[in-house]
Parts: structure tokens; sequence; C-alpha cells
């Protein structure tokens, strides 16, 4: 493990999914003794409620924005991570906060519905209808409808995944860009890494499977998870958008990512892959002083600046793409 995150790493607390209110109550303790850092006054925060998805009750939503700036902006809809289970607009404020002032980017979060007490597909519904939401009032809001990524930590990355799967096969909007920073792909819990890590800062196997069989519920366990709920099981990854998937060596995850990255790349799918060694998962997070966070921190944004510069290929390319 690196020398900067092994210190750090002795004193965190492990998150236990066993019981999920606990972990909430635990979870809001630690941020209201943390605190949640400021808004500089570089950007604007808007809150509001959308649509959920399929019928469901409305999402508190946030929306920043660089105060001064040239619009239309390219737009990041960003999935907050939390193991499926926890986790709110607060949980990953400073990292949309540098994408907003490095990227020059709006930003767009939104509060879906968490397992257990909704499972698969209830929150993926949700960050579907966020991105719909975003696409349909793009001029609203002032962002470039044609300049939409999508992008998130953890679960949250999951999400983005499955939802670049989920609106290429609806035939929805198209993001031009997924930003995947050590997603949890595979349900199934069968690689090397998967078993070779436990009792490591950022969860082990059996945080893994407490995690899934909370979001999966009736499916966990079954051969019938589909693609959008784990992204690994997906037969056909051609025709998704452009990708940067981060990886951290002594994670669970890892040898998944690895994989999906792989079969991007073999789907013809444009990837960039970054694997940090002797990293766990969200050590950016956890260990923002150390040097390999701050370098983790500042790719991040760099990639994400220079993906939303592009434009993206026509809708009938992308079609013919596939």
């Amino acid at each position: 493990m690196d020398p900067q995150l092994q210190r750090a790493a002795a004193m965190m607390p492990r998150t236990d999914l066993t019981d999920p209110v606990a972990a909430r109550e635990a979870t809001l303790a630690f941020k209201e003794f943390a605190g949640v850092p400021s808004t500089p006054d570089s950007i604007q925060v808007e809150e509001l409620e959308i649509p959920g998805g399929s019928g469901a009750p409305a999402q508190l939503t946030r929306i920043y924005r660089p105060k001064v700036t040239l619009r239309p902006l390219p737009v990041i809809v960003y999935y907050h991570p939390g193991g499926f289970v926890l986790g709110d607009l607060d949980t990953d404020h400073a990292r949309v906060l540098r994408l907003v002032e490095g990227a020059g980017a709006m930003v767009v979060t939104s509060m879906f519905r968490l397992a257990p007490e909704h499972p698969f597909p209830a929150g993926i519904e949700d960050a579907y209808a966020t991105l719909c939401w975003t696409a349909e009032n793009a001029a609203l809001i002032g962002a470039d409808a044609d300049r939409i990524a999508v992008g998130g930590c953890s679960t949250g990355a999951t999400f983005a995944a499955a939802i670049s799967l989920l609106t290429r096969d609806r035939s929805g909007p198209q993001p031009m860009f997924q930003l995947l920073l050590y997603p949890a792909l595979d349900d199934r819990l069968d690689t090397p890494s998967m078993t070779r890590f436990e009792d490591i800062p950022g969860g082990d196997r059996t945080g893994a499977e407490l995690m899934w069989r909370h979001y999966l519920g009736p499916l966990y366990g079954t051969s019938e998870v589909p693609a959008y709920a784990a992204p690994a099981r997906a037969q056909d990854l051609s025709g998704l958008p452009p990708a940067y998937l981060m990886v951290n060596e002594i994670d669970v995850c890892r040898d998944e990512e690895l994989a999906y990255a792989m079969r991007l790349i073999a789907a013809g799918v444009p990837v960039e892959l970054h694997h940090y060694s002797g990293t766990f998962h969200a050590f950016e997070s956890m260990v923002r002083g150390s040097e390999i966070s701050r370098r983790a921190l500042d790719e991040q944004v760099a990639v994400v600046r220079r993906a939303l510069r592009r434009r993206p290929a026509p809708r009938a390319q992308q079609e013919s793409a596939r």
C-alpha cells in the first residue's frame, strides 16, 4: 500500500451494511462531525424536484453551475456512491465542486431511491429519469444537450455504466462520455481480487455480498440478474460512450473492472484505463492530503474537461456504429 495511505487507512472506520438503518445513522453522524465542504462563491447551487422513474415520487435534485461562464454548458449527470444503500446529495459534494470548477461544467445529481427498501430497478429507473430530464430541459437550465456525460464513483459509477447500457437499448439520450471511478460491476463475486482481499479499507467481499443482496433483492444469487443491475453481465458492449475507468490495486472490485475495460476496448469503445498501484477503494476521497490522492483527483478533472470539449458524433453515425 502507498505509505501515505497506509498511515490513514489504519484509522478509518469500516462501514457495516448488515443493518442499513444503523449504517445510515452512522454515516449521518460522521457527516455531522466532519462537516460538508463549503461551496465557493464561484459556484451556484440550485435545488429542485424532478420526476422519479416509472411514476415514482419526485427526486430532490441539485444543479451546480459556474457563476461566470458562457452558456450553454456541458453537463455531467453524476450519481453518488453508497453501496446502493447509503448516500445523499452531500456524499460526493467535494468531488462535484472540483469537477465544476476544474472542468467548467454543470453537474446535475439526484436523490435516487435506495435499497433495500427500494431494490432494483427502482434506483436505476430514477437515475435514468434524471438523465432524461436533463436532456429534455437542457435549454431551460443552460446546458448543452449535445454534451451530456454520465459519471460517478463506486456504486455511483455502477449506475453510470448501467445507464449507458440502458439508454443505448431504449434509444434514449446518448451520453458523450462515461466517467467510471472504481465501479462495482459484477454481482457474481467470483474474481481473484474479490476472494483475495479481506479487512481492507473501502470494503471487502462480505460488504460486497451484503450490498448486492440489498440491491438485487430476490434476484440475488440467480441467473436472472440483468445487465442494467450488474453491467458485467451485458453480452454486447458495442455502441457505448467513450469511458474513463479508474481502478485501485487493493480493491475487491479490481478484476471485474479490468475485465470490463478490456471488453469495452474489444467492442470498439474508446477507453482510458488507469490502474493506481498501492491504492484502495475511494482512497482519494478518504485521504485527500496524500500525493497520489491529489494526482488522482487532478486527473479526473482533466479527463472530464478534455472529454467535454469534444463534439459527439451525429446520432445517425452512433446508430450505424452499433
